[in-house]
């Protein structure tokens, strides 16, 4: 071997254990974090650990049910898994899910009455939360403050984000189903109905086919079930709730609860209107429910049976 040569591979050799050394300097100087911005490059493979979990955790919250009643345990881990991946301050994707796991929750465990509260108050912390982190996105790009922005200018800013439809939705449903926890008048003086409003006007905005309409069927719902208050809710109108429930149906005429919450809209109507709600009724109650989803739509079969002997 030549001198120049063997100096040649003596200075590669150096170089690259100097780049080595460098980046591992770099790696241990560097805060360790479980998502996005920045996640390790194993996790850009494989995704964040503690997601996983809690996706795992979640797929399984069927598992032992009681009927319609699901077992704590499943449902309880991913709570915990997705409350650990949150500790990510990026993690939009973290929220979102843990907003959806505690919505689920509340809903389908046999929680009492201060529990399931408690649960919703802390899905709807995090829903804005989980809304606050979009909107330091969006100001990191040059965008503007939600507040000054409309519902159109802020799903505009948010087009390609991909956690910002579940984030709308589940942050709307957790806004939801905490005042019906609290109390609807109460609940609306705290804000709780503009803030649905505002989420499912964005959802509509970003992705109307969002969770089978889920922006109209939260319009929709927030319009029949509202009360109507003297300078709080001025805005609420039975023939919004009856349209947006119908858009909701068009987007998916499957769907327990589009079905579910226009018979309700339209059970107080009209006799024409009252008939299409038996029907709409007892055609859900004959249907057989997603096994993906099936909890949740037994619960809403056993609510269209209740609302079929109130309406006789």
């Amino acid at each position: 071997m030549s001198l120049l040569t063997s100096a040649l591979r003596s200075l590669a050799i150096f170089l690259l254990a100097g780049a080595a050394g460098a980046q591992q300097q770099q790696q241990q100087q560097q805060p360790q974090s479980v998502g996005p911005p920045n996640p390790h490059p194993i996790e850009r493979q494989q995704g964040n650990p503690y997601i996983l979990e809690g996706d795992a955790h979640y797929a399984r919250r069927q598992d032992k049910r009681v009927g319609a009643v699901a077992d704590k345990s499943e449902i309880a881990a991913a709570v915990r898994a997705y409350d650990t991946a949150s500790e990510a301050a990026a993690s939009v994707e973290a929220r979102w899910k843990l907003i959806r796991a505690l919505v689920f929750q509340a809903q389908y465990t046999d929680l009492d009455a201060q529990g399931r509260q408690a649960v919703l108050e802390k899905a709807r912390r995090v829903a804005e939360n989980a809304v606050g982190s979009l909107e330091g996105r969006v100001k990191r790009a040059g965008g503007k403050e939600f507040a000054s922005s409309t519902p159109a200018e802020i799903a505009e800013a948010l087009r390609k984000d991909t956690d910002a439809p579940p984030t709308f939705y589940w942050g709307a449903v957790a806004w939801g189903q905490w005042a019906l926890a609290r109390d609807k008048e109460e609940a609306t003086k705290l804000g709780a109905a503009d803030k649905i409003r505002n989420n499912g006007t964005i959802l509509v905005a970003l992705d109307p086919r969002f969770e089978d309409g889920g922006g109209f069927r939260v319009l929709g719902r927030l319009h029949d079930q509202a009360p109507r208050m003297v300078a709080q809710t001025d805005w609420i109108s039975r023939e919004e709730a009856l349209r947006n429930l119908r858009l909701a149906i068009q987007t998916d005429a499957g769907n327990f609860a589009n079905r579910l919450f226009l018979a309700e809209a339209l059970a107080s109507g009209s006799p024409a209107e009252r008939a299409e709600a038996v029907r709409l009724a007892k055609e859900l109650t004959a249907d057989a429910p997603s096994p993906s989803r099936l909890i949740e739509e037994l619960r809403l079969q056993e609510q269209a049976a209740r609302d079929l002997g109130s309406w006789k």
